[in-house]
């Protein structure tokens, strides 16, 4: 799964997606960031069509697609948390939607809906995974992480969907996102070799389709099911304290840890 992400645009003026061009002096934000859990629960940087697709502008969504049936922030909270149910009196395990599964969204009622009207584009420069394994002489597995991003990109764009949101004690509304996820390609398989998953990373023609309104339920679980091609990714390992590093992509090897292939 994605859980992990970052964004470092510094050099871009801006943001190009085929016919589109997003000016980023246009907005007050900021696309430094190079490492953000989405188990923080904030916003993120997100591309959102406009009129049909026809054209697209940025904006900061909340990382957690909400739906529509929690009333208020303390229902989201039990649904992260779990535990106790006070509706049902049973417990629930913890639980999370930062993430949707491309091959079954559109037969689960919290992502259908956005699946077909709210798709969206996720900026990433690249991603963060852990792959495991037991060295010599070890009782059990370490997980050792990887900086994955794409060969000559500055950024890219992951395949998400949207659902607006209010809090109906608050009336507080905010547009909030899911990343969608596909099964790995070849060289997610090896590192995220547990779950052996990955986010779906588009082409720009595939992310210009994917906005577009009119698209198949058939067309969209293709796109929403796409494997980047591995000859086109590269990963390294990192500090498995990049979570408080200065510098979270700084290579780190490891040699009990065997090579990718």
């Amino acid at each position: 799964m994605c859980f992990y992400n970052g964004i470092s645009v510094s050099r871009a003026e801006y943001i190009r997606l085929m016919e589109i061009d997003i000016m980023l002096k246009d907005y007050d934000l900021s696309l430094i960031r190079p490492m953000q859990s989405g188990f923080d629960f904030t916003d993120w940087p997100v591309i959102k069509p406009v009129d049909g697709g026809r054209t697209a502008k940025l904006e900061l969504m909340h990382w957690e697609l909400i739906p529509h049936y929690f009333r208020s922030w303390k229902e989201v909270g039990q649904f992260r948390k779990g535990g106790l149910n006070p509706k049902t009196g049973k417990k629930d395990p913890p639980k999370n939607t930062l993430n949707a599964v491309g091959e079954e969204m559109l037969k689960k009622p919290t992502y259908r809906h956005a699946a077909l009207k709210r798709r969206c584009l996720v900026l990433s420069s690249g991603f963060y995974e852990w792959r495991h394994f037991t060295p010599a002489g070890s009782k059990k597995d370490i997980a050792y992480p990887y900086w994955v991003t794409l060969k000559d990109r500055e950024y890219f764009f992951m395949a998400g969907i949207w659902q607006p949101w209010t809090d109906q004690e608050t009336g507080e509304t905010l547009d909030t996102f899911a990343i969608v996820t596909t099964k790995a390609n070849t060289l997610l398989d090896q590192i995220h070799n547990k779950k052996q998953r990955m986010p779906v990373i588009l082409s720009d023609a595939l992310a210009r389709e994917w906005i577009r309104d009119g698209l198949s339920e058939e067309r969209i679980t293709e796109i929403a099911t796409f494997q980047y091609p591995a000859a086109g990714m590269e990963a390294f390992t990192i500090e498995k304290a990049f979570r408080t590093s200065d510098d979270p992509t700084r290579p780190c090897e490891y040699v009990e840890l065997p090579g990718l292939f």
